[in-house]
């Protein structure tokens, strides 16, 4: 996956930040959706490179329950990990013992489940109906 997820990097759109993120997730049935982070100017626009793999598989006609795991690198030497509104959608379509993988540029990677990542999360649940 560390050489998938380098060459992605390349697809970034980060001018302002200078901050490429790439992302693959990955179904039960081992298809994969790439997605990568890309900026606007107007940076509350910017969608994250997690959301953008998720919603593609969504997109596609994935839904809960079709969801392996998530692998994601940062564009740096260090390993990254997703920010909050990527870990509220990744709770939304992944199971809580689904697989988050995080790497650097260098191969190191950490490996986290969803429930180790989002301990408390806020779902359908939590609505007032």
């Amino acid at each position: 996956m560390y050489g998938k997820l380098m060459a992605n990097l390349e697809n970034s759109y980060s001018p302002y930040s200078e901050y490429p993120v790439s992302a693959i997730v990955v179904m039960k049935d081992g298809t994969e959706y790439t997605g990568v982070n890309i900026e606007n100017a107007s940076y509350g626009a910017t969608v994250c490179a997690e959301r953008v793999a998720i919603l593609k598989a969504v997109s596609e006609g994935r839904r809960k329950g079709d969801f392996k795991e998530l692998h994601v690198m940062v564009g740096s030497d260090s390993i990254g990990t997703p920010c909050f509104m990527c870990r509220q959608v990744i709770t939304e379509f992944m199971s809580p013992d689904s697989k988050v993988i995080c790497w650097s540029t260098r191969g190191e990677s950490k490996e986290f489940t969803v429930a180790e990542m989002c301990p408390y999360p806020w779902g359908e649940e939590d609505l007032n109906k």
